[in-house]
């Protein structure tokens, strides 16, 4: 007997977001923080570095609604105006990924440091797309949320208080730049030097900067700190070592005595979850609180990234060496590339993935892994004579 014909079975639509609950400020806002609230339709695997992805589905979005925020943001030449967080939620390791669990919650931040920015976001929300794309996998925006309130500049100045001690806590990997290397150390100068550079570029009230981080430098006192440090692949190329952790700061009697820079010390540990710490906060770098936060025990998630970012690193020291022996120009930049593009490839990813977050052709990111594997297979035969 023929079976009776069968539906195929849908999948629920996503659901927009109510207007009702879009949060919204004042046109004058320069700074505030978002949070959205996402929920995986279904499973699916993501790399490691997948905040690339995030990053680049950021500013496609800005593209569609503000062309000239859009061009300035890929090729300004000042600070970035925007940060973004990596996901907060369960990501389990599912063999060389990370694995997205249906059903499950995810929060991811966005935090707007001009004014130009957040006039963005406000109208961008007014009309938000129902689903983030996350390297083909949907995530849906059930809710957004203010994180960081809406603020100016001038208003941090005004109204930061003063107490005697100070927490920050930096609840993803953070790091600072110093004389072509990576810094994984919360030294107070790089501190406010990192914040300094925000606020400078974008309050429209400049500080000198030798005579603030000099002042800086001199009474600047850290109290108590528990930090660890952290290996990381970050940005399009190349891995970082960072550190995460907490600690407290406050300033000497000599400090308290040049009111102005005091007034600018508090101004800017305001500022800091705003604009986050350190280099690579729009791909998920120096997410920052302030607060003391306990250390979380390290997730076999973490470990995974730290395993792409070490092999990453040694790739990059091997491809160096074997370039400058070589006599090659941009030695550290293609160095870089190929280590970063081979070092993905063995994670199992898709070589159009790699060219996608690479903005490379997918035939070139094909070349750069075969010259890697030829450039490590040369270099396996040397150590075996």
């Amino acid at each position: 007997m023929p079976r009776a014909a069968t539906t195929p079975k849908r999948k629920p639509q996503a659901k927009s977001v109510p207007t009702s609950s879009i949060p919204t400020w004042a046109d004058e806002t320069e700074l505030v923080g978002l949070v959205f609230d996402l929920e995986a339709t279904d499973s699916a695997s993501l790399y490691s570095q997948y905040t690339i992805g995030l990053h680049a589905w950021f500013l496609h979005q800005v593209q569609q609604v503000d062309p000239g925020l859009s061009a300035y943001l890929h090729d300004g030449e000042s600070e970035k105006p925007f940060n973004i967080s990596a996901l907060e939620g369960q990501l389990l390791p599912s063999g060389k990924q990370l694995r997205l669990e249906a059903k499950q919650t995810y929060h991811w931040h966005i935090n707007a440091l001009s004014q130009k920015v957040a006039l963005f976001l406000k109208e961008w929300l007014t009309n938000l797309p129902k689903t983030i794309e996350l390297s083909g996998t949907p995530l849906q925006i059930t809710q957004v949320s203010i994180a960081h309130a809406p603020t100016t500049y001038a208003h941090l100045l005004q109204t930061s208080k003063q107490p005697s001690l100070v927490n920050l806590s930096f609840v993803s990997p953070t790091s600072f730049r110093r004389k072509g290397h990576h810094f994984p150390l919360p030294v107070p100068e790089n501190l406010f030097h990192s914040y300094l550079r925000r606020w400078n570029d974008f309050s429209n009230m400049p500080v000198d900067q030798e005579s603030f981080l000099q002042w800086i430098d001199e009474n600047v006192i850290i109290h108590q700190h528990r930090l660890q440090s952290e290996k990381v692949a970050a940005g399009k190329r190349g891995s970082v070592t960072g550190f995460t952790g907490a600690m407290s700061l406050g300033l000497s009697r000599a400090g308290l005595a040049n009111a102005d820079f005091t007034q600018l010390f508090y101004a800017l540990v305001q500022l800091a979850p705003y604009c986050g710490t350190g280099h690579k906060t729009t791909f998920g770098l120096g997410q920052t609180r302030l607060d003391w936060l306990e250390q979380k025990p390290t997730t076999s998630a973490q470990l995974l990234e730290n395993m792409l970012a070490e092999r990453i690193e040694e790739l990059t020291e091997l491809f160096t060496a074997q370039r400058k022996r070589k006599g090659g120009d941009r030695t550290d930049k293609i160095a870089a590339t190929w280590a970063t593009v081979l070092a993905r490839r063995e994670m199992g990813e898709s070589l159009q993935a790699i060219a996608d977050d690479l903005n490379m052709p997918p035939l070139t990111v094909k070349t750069y892994v075969k010259l890697a594997r030829k450039a490590l297979k040369q270099d396996n035969l040397q150590e075996e004579r």
